[in-house]
C-alpha cells in the first residue's frame, strides 16, 4: 500500500516555493492550475489549491489558513535538526517550539505559512526503539 500526502493551500506558487526550499523537494508534475506534485521523499506530496472559505468537509466547514490544529501532521526525519529548522524558517515557517531533547532524539515544532503544523525529528541511538516498553 502507498500513502500520498495532500496539503491544501490557498497560494499554490507560494507553497511550491516554501516546500521546495524548506524540504528540498522538487516539482514533479503540474496538474493544471489546481495541483502540483513535489518529489524528493519516499512519499510524494501534492499541493492542492483550495481557496480560503471554501467547504473543507461534507458538513461545509470552511477552510482557514491561520494556524490551526489537526489530528494529522507531518514529521520530517532529518540528520541535522538545527540546519533543518534554519532552512524552514528562511523559507517562511514559524518556530513554535525550539528543538527539545528526548530519549529517542531531538524534536522541533513548526508551522508552514498555511497554518499546517509539522515537526522535525533528529533520531539518536535506536530512535523510537529507545522508548519501547
Amino acid at each position: 500500500m502507498d500513502v500520498l500526502v495532500n496539503i491544501d493551500v490557498d497560494d499554490l506558487e507560494q507553497a511550491v516555493r516554501f516546500y521546495s526550499t524548506a524540504f528540498e523537494l522538487e516539482v514533479g508534475r503540474r496538474f493544471g492550475t489546481f495541483a502540483v506534485e513535489l518529489l524528493g521523499t519516499r512519499t510524494p506530496f501534492y499541493l492542492l489549491l483550495k481557496n480560503a472559505g471554501t467547504p473543507a468537509t461534507a458538513a461545509g466547514n470552511p477552510r482557514t489558513y491561520q494556524r490551526h490544529w489537526t489530528p494529522v501532521h507531518l514529521d520530517f526525519v532529518v540528520e541535522d535538526i538545527d540546519r533543518a529548522v534554519d532552512k524552514a524558517l528562511g523559507a517562511g515557517a514559524t518556530l513554535e517550539k525550539p528543538a527539545t531533547v528526548h530519549p529517542y532524539g531531538k524534536l522541533a515544532l513548526l508551522a508552514d505559512p498555511f497554518g499546517h503544523g509539522f515537526c522535525f525529528i533528529e533520531f539518536r541511538g535506536r530512535g523510537y526503539d529507545e522508548v519501547v516498553d
